[in-house]
Formats: C-alpha cells, structure tokens, sequence
C-alpha cells in the first residue's frame, strides 16, 4: 500500500512540477469524467499513466475514491510546497552573500495590489543571478505598506536588511511617487543600499 501510494505521488508531483515549471495553468473550464478536456493537469497526468503501465495502475480509476490526489485543494498544497522548496534553494544560494532588490506592483484581477519581489545576487561561480522571490498582496501602494511587506518577507526567509547593495524600482511607479519614500526608508535603515533608476520604463 506505502509503495502504491508512493508511485501515485510521484506521478501527481512529476505533473505539478511540469506545469509548473513550463508556467501553464491547472485547472481547466470542465472537468467532468466524460470532458474532452478536462484541463492540463488532468490531462496530462491521464497522458503519463497511459505511457507507463506502473502509474497507470495506481493513479484515476485505479486509486481508491478518497485517495484521488487530483482535487484542487491538492493540487495548490502541492505546487505551494514546490514553492517552498525553490524558495530555500534561493535563500541557500545567496548565503551571507551581498544581494539587490528590485521590486513592482500591479492589480490583480480582483483589483488586489500586490507587490513582486526579485532578488539579484552572485552565486558561489561567480555568475550573476535574479530570481523571483515572491508575489507579495499589499494593503495599499504606500511607503510604508511596501516597507512592511518587504521586512515581512525578509524576516520570513531570513534574509538581513543589512546584506542588501542595491534598489531598484519601476520608474513608471516612481514617477507617481509610490517607490520615492520606499527607497527614503530602506536607505535611512541601510545607507549601502544604493538606487538604481529603472532604465526600461525611463526609454
């Protein structure tokens, strides 16, 4: 039963990371059982276990009703928990290290701001790295609101304000004003992180 049960999460994680990885969505607009298409995670996970007779006997019709692992409550817990993972790579990957931010902020469908948070670092070869950290939602667009958010975050992965070079923001949201206090208040706290201008939005 363990080693069943084994062999059906892989094959449900193998899906998840795929999707993932290739930024596709999950779900799909019917997924009933007699849908011609039941969504890219379905799908595909239906496409894996016909490719490979060991999976197919342990994961759909084959898998106990209440032990499915196909739900979408499941699916988010999984791909949060990939996220998770990623993160603490990151985190590891930058150390002790130096490392910039740059930051924006858009609306989301339902009119929710929310704030993406980069990091910029060197990595143990000597390469230069960016990666997204994380999708952050802020009350409010204010100085103050993004400062929180940001030492937030910070504290959750263990990163120290103190390590951080480099700022840099959208120049189009500068203009109005949103990022001028945050780069006031990171500098007042860390007077090495210097600002860098966005020069893409200033073209």
């Amino acid at each position: 039963m363990e080693v069943a049960y084994r062999i059906h999460l892989t094959a449900i994680l193998d899906v998840n990371r795929f999707l993932l990885k290739q930024g596709l969505p999950f779900r799909g607009n019917d997924e009933s059982s007699n849908s011609l298409n039941k969504g890219n995670f379905l799908e595909l996970l239906d496409w894996y276990s016909l490719r490979n007779e060991e999976v197919w006997k342990k994961v759909n019709q084959n898998a106990p009703g209440n032990n499915q692992l196909t739900s979408p409550k499941i699916q988010k817990e999984l791909a949060n928990a990939c996220a998770t993972e990623i993160t603490r790579v990151i985190v590891d990957d930058i150390g002790d290290n130096y490392f910039s931010l740059m930051v924006d902020e858009a609306r989301d469908a339902s009119i929710k701001q929310q704030m993406g948070v980069v990091l910029r670092y060197v990595n143990k070869n000597g390469h230069v790295i960016e990666r997204f950290l994380a999708l952050v939602h802020v009350p409010d667009t204010s100085a103050i609101s993004l400062k929180n958010a940001i030492d937030c975050l910070f504290t959750k992965h263990k990163l120290s304000l103190s390590r951080l070079r480099g700022q840099g923001y959208d120049g189009a949201s500068n203009i109005r004003g949103e990022f001028n206090g945050l780069k006031a208040l990171i500098l007042k706290e860390n007077p090495y992180a210097r600002y860098v201008h966005c020069f893409a939005h200033q073209l």
